[in-house]
């Protein structure tokens, strides 16, 4: 048996930013205990990402992330529109950031990235049979698109070229796919 109910009661909300992709707020909470805290609270619509394979090797963007001050290699993400739906969203993301379309797309799962400070939630999804097309980038997005291997993704992993969580995530889901066709045996 726990000594306290395990939840915070919220007493006031102060917004502090609003911006084109997050807001920022600071809640007053009483504690299990009735002691009161402020929580740093950032709020994010939500976004996709996509494990696109393509004849066996990954599709990554690469693009600078200012955040990061270098370039990152990454699956191809997005964030939610409002009101969209995210295996939608997981489509239009594919076709803009790489040019292909899928003819097969499954939910894999949703985490959060932070649930100590931020409600975003990503929805992984795999994309398979996968058809070529034309990219639609946003006005404001640069990147390139590179078809790798699993084993150069773990080298870029190693190397940290892909430093991202969504990505690493992405290619241990993909090991076990690997791991579990009869071609490559039961590891």
């Amino acid at each position: 048996m726990t000594k306290y109910q395990l939840s915070e009661k919220t007493i006031s909300t102060k917004p502090v930013f609003t911006g084109k992709v997050i807001s920022l707020q600071i809640d007053t909470v009483e504690l299990p205990d009735g002691s009161r805290a402020t929580r740093e609270i950032i709020r994010h619509p939500g976004a996709v990402a996509v494990l696109a394979v393509k004849e066996g090797r990954l599709l990554l963007v690469d693009q600078f992330r200012q955040a990061m001050g270098r370039c990152e290699l990454e699956i191809p993400a997005g964030k939610l529109e409002k009101g969209e739906d995210p295996l939608e969203a997981a489509r239009r993301e594919l076709q803009e950031e790489t040019g292909y379309s899928c003819g097969k797309i499954m939910l894999l799962h949703s985490f959060y990235t932070s649930p100590g400070f931020a409600d975003e939630i990503i929805h992984l999804y795999l994309a398979e049979e996968l058809t070529a097309g034309e990219m639609a980038l946003d006005e404001d997005e640069f990147l390139e698109v590179i078809e790798a291997s699993f084993e150069e993704v773990q080298q870029f992993i190693a190397e940290g070229r892909i430093a991202d969580a969504k990505t690493i995530l992405a290619a241990y889901i993909w090991q076990l796919q690997l791991s579990q066709q009869p071609e490559h045996g039961q590891k």
